[in-house]
């Protein structure tokens, strides 16, 4: 057993309350086990410049840590004045993941805009963001449809989930926590859509070179994890998808 009783294949319990800001097109709150994450989407009339007059939209993120999510307060990037490499990673991450699942023709020319802030830390948000990230799109979507904003459904394609894996103590886990992330052998964060399809592997080997049949078995392990989180993902989008 885990230091906090889970078996090696198993998720931290994930809760999402759906609509958790006024004003977002679609937000969400998620938790899974420590972890607290707020994401919320916006629209706007308007394209980056390589994409006008293509009628083609886009998907953007930007991805926060607050000062005290973590055990020690970390300083704004604000107040730093640039952004930080893990955070330029985790937010193109974020984007990619997404405009993987989306008809971006059928956006028209508008831009989505994803914020996902990390109240509280504890491994595994830039997995649990992404996760998060998708279900407040969904909730956007469907807004912009019954407002007629859009014409047509068909906008995105596919579910889309990620999670964490790794080798720690040379034992294979899923969803790795905050304690367990720190001292792993092997980190790796995976994206698949509902269908089974591989949106992003990042895995890295903190030690040790680990082999191809350690990364096959990695990837077995993070695919039955995410298929848990898609279950619970139909489960909460009841209206299916937009």
């Amino acid at each position: 057993m885990r230091s906090d009783g889970r078996r090696p294949d198993e998720l931290r319990p994930i809760s999402v309350v759906r609509n958790y800001l006024k004003y977002a097109e679609g937000s969400v709150f998620i938790e899974a086990g420590n972890n607290r994450i707020v994401c919320a989407i916006s629209v706007e009339d308007r394209v980056p410049q390589f994409l006008r007059n293509t009628g083609q939209g886009w998907i953007t993120a930007e991805y926060a840590m607050l000062p005290r999510a973590t055990t020690t307060r970390n300083i704004r990037d604000a107040v730093k004045g640039q952004i930080g490499g893990r955070t330029h990673e985790i937010q193109r991450l974020i984007g990619r993941a997404l405009r993987s699942v989306v008809n971006l023709e059928k956006l028209g020319e508008r831009t989505i805009l994803v914020d996902c802030d990390v109240i509280q830390a504890d491994g595994g948000t830039r997995t649990l963001a992404t996760t998060g990230a998708f279900i407040a799109l969904v909730d956007a979507l469907w807004n912009l449809l019954d407002r007629g904003t859009l014409p047509e459904r068909g906008i995105v394609r596919d579910y889309l989930a990620a999670v964490s894996v790794g080798i720690v103590n040379g034992e294979m886990l899923l969803d790795l926590n905050f304690e367990e992330d720190s001292v792993a052998q092997v980190d790796m964060n995976v994206v698949m859509t509902g269908s089974g399809k591989l949106v992003e592997v990042q895995g890295t080997a903190e030690k040790e070179p680990f082999s191809r049949e350690t990364l096959n078995a990695l990837l077995d392990l993070a695919q039955r994890g995410i298929q848990e989180i898609l279950t619970l993902e139909r489960k909460l989008l009841d209206r299916g998808l937009p």
